[in-house]
This record gives structure tokens, C-alpha cells and sequence, in this order.
């Protein structure tokens, strides 16, 4: 009788979680969620566009509208480059050589088949001389890294950094 019960609660936890989710992705329709990519370690950022593949195929698979962006800031900008960024605080080291080329092509899968938006600080480009020809396809410039991610919390956007 023990084990009946328990499964039958299982099932109702299940059933009400279930109906709860079902609930907040109609109420705003739309899922969205700002990455802030700052940092400068490749495998770091390797995490981060699993986790953002991970988000991306879930709410594909349940159907679930969603605006995913990432937001790169100071050395974020590494990421979002071929430009070895030489003679900057951002220059390339071994690290990032040995990973641009993956991790490149797994950004702009993101950005081409998963729609994920790409936005870069154009107070990070500019301080480096960073001519915007050099920057990825599909990357846009904002005025301010941290604006812009104030920006979208302030429209709802949830906000993710990866530790």
C-alpha cells in the first residue's frame, strides 16, 4: 500500500509541476534569457555555448518561443573575432588559439541555426581599435555592454553568467 501511495504521489507532483510550467511559458510566451560573456578562458566559454545549446534544443523541442542573447564585454570580445587582437589586453594566448576554431564554429552554429543573438560592447571595440569588419558575421554592436544587459533584465530577460 506504501509503494502505491508514493507512486500516486509522484504522479500528482508530476501532473502539478507539469501544469505550472505549462502556465508561465503561456503567460509570457516568449522565453528570454541574456548571457553575459566577459571573461577570457575558451573552456569557460565552451561551458557556456553547451549550456546555451542545451536551453536552445529544450525549448525547440517543447515548441517554446524564445530570444536567447549573449552579451560580450572586455574580454568577451576575444570570442566573437578571428582577429589574434595582438598587442591589446585581449590578445590571443594558447588557449584560445587551441580552441577558436571549435568554439567558433559552435557560435555560429548558435547564431545561424538556433537564432541565438550575438551583441558585443562597442566601448570594448573601440578602445581596442577593432575595426567592426573583423567581427564575426552576425554580430551586432551596442553602445554599452552593461547597458545593454540592464536593458533586457529591465524587459524581463533572465540574466546567466557562467562560472
Amino acid at each position: 500500500m506504501q509503494k502505491i501511495f508514493k507512486k500516486l504521489l509522484l504522479v500528482i507532483i508530476f501532473i502539478s509541476s507539469f501544469g505550472a510550467s505549462v502556465a508561465i511559458a503561456e503567460e509570457d510566451g516568449v522565453k528570454k534569457v541574456v548571457y553575459h560573456a566577459d571573461f577570457a578562458d575558451p573552456r569557460r566559454f565552451s561551458a557556456m555555448l553547451t549550456s546555451i545549446n542545451n536551453m536552445t534544443t529544450y525549448y525547440q523541442n517543447e515548441m517554446v518561443d524564445y530570444d536567447v542573447r549573449i552579451v560580450f564585454v572586455a574580454h568577451g570580445i576575444r570570442f566573437v573575432t578571428d582577429d589574434k587582437l595582438e598587442k591589446t589586453p585581449f590578445a590571443e594566448d594558447k588557449a584560445m588559439a587551441e580552441n577558436r576554431e571549435n568554439n567558433t564554429g559552435r557560435l555560429i552554429t548558435l547564431n545561424t541555426m538556433q537564432e541565438v543573438k550575438l551583441e558585443l560592447c562597442d566601448i570594448t571595440r573601440a578602445a581596442i581599435g577593432l575595426d567592426k569588419s573583423k567581427l564575426l558575421e552576425g554580430v551586432e554592436s551596442v553602445p554599452s555592454g552593461v547597458v545593454r544587459i540592464a536593458e533586457l533584465q529591465s524587459q524581463g530577460f533572465a540574466y546567466i553568467k557562467v562560472e
